[in-house]
């Protein structure tokens, strides 16, 4: 949920009720993030938020019982997310960075990238969402995939010819780099050359290191948890900001209902993303677009 979700919320409902700390930061209590969390799964399941903040504690628990089941039947049918979510569960960090690594391994960068990734991710956000995962156990999950992506990205062969430089980055308070990551491994595995900024870059500093980097591409990513109604805005005044010569990519769950937008490609999946790097190499040496990873 964004900062201004819950905002809204305390004007309108008078919930959540946040403490401040020394600086005047909200800080909310685990008794509210837990309700929190629950309301949150309640409304991807459909749930009007007003209809939810007048149940009862006892009504909103029978709700999320009712919403918790099927969203553990999922995981079960996958033995490979079984594994993993049980070590992440176990916290065992050497078990877990091992089974990730043998999966890489036998599966290749790309596979892993493209098949294996978005599943375990999704079972591990329901995780979260169902209580099942605390916040630093999904936080866990997350750095060791990460590490794991960053060290096979060092591997990889230099840029191709014909493949485009990309500029890959955040906007300020989409706090996810996973999906990033993911994008930047396949882009780099296909040959282009990939310049990462991090997470939660300013508009205007995404602009300046596109031209300081001479990029092709800027690519962007939203998660789903990004605030859907912000993510055109900060779209619009990007593209304004950039020179006409530069692509705009914006990729992930957080565009996946976003309406087309005038020089902006929408690249809702990890294969959307493949797509975009073959159709713009085709567009400027003339290939068929056919992927081919460089390793």
């Amino acid at each position: 949920m964004s900062k201004d979700i819950l905002r809204v919320w305390e004007r309108r409902y008078g919930f959540p009720k946040p403490d401040r700390d020394a600086h005047g930061e909200r800080l909310y209590p685990a008794t509210q993030v837990d309700r929190l969390r629950l309301l949150k799964r309640l409304m991807d399941q459909g749930h009007r938020p007003g209809r939810l903040m007048a149940a009862s504690e006892e009504e909103l628990q029978a709700l999320g019982v009712a919403a918790a089941a099927p969203a553990r039947q999922p995981m079960a049918a996958d033995p490979l997310s079984q594994q993993l979510l049980a070590l992440v569960k176990g916290h065992d960090v050497p078990q877990l960075r091992s089974a990730l690594n043998q999966a890489m391994l036998r599966q290749g960068l790309q596979d892993f990238v493209v098949q294996t990734l978005p599943a375990l991710n999704r079972a591990v956000g329901e995780a979260w969402m169902s209580g099942e995962f605390e916040i630093f156990e999904e936080h866990l999950y997350t750095e060791q995939v990460q590490a794991l992506l960053r060290q096979a990205i060092a591997t990889l062969p230099a840029q191709q010819a014909g493949s485009p430089r990309i500029v890959l980055t955040t906007v300020p308070e989409e706090q996810h780099g996973l999906g990033l990551l993911m994008v930047e491994a396949l882009m780099a595995l296909d040959g282009a050359t990939c310049v990462s900024l991090g997470i939660q870059t300013p508009l205007f500093d995404i602009a300046m290191a596109a031209r300081a980097q001479h990029a092709d591409v800027v690519a962007l990513s939203f998660s789903g948890a990004y605030a859907v109604r912000q993510v055109a805005p900060q779209l619009a005044q990007l593209r304004a900001l950039l020179p006409e010569s530069v692509e705009l990519w914006a990729g992930g769950a957080g565009v996946e209902r976003l309406q087309p937008q005038a020089g902006v490609q929408l690249l809702p999946s990890i294969q959307h993303a493949q797509e975009a790097l073959a159709a713009w190499r085709a567009a400027r040496t003339g290939s068929t677009g056919d992927i081919t990873p460089a390793a």
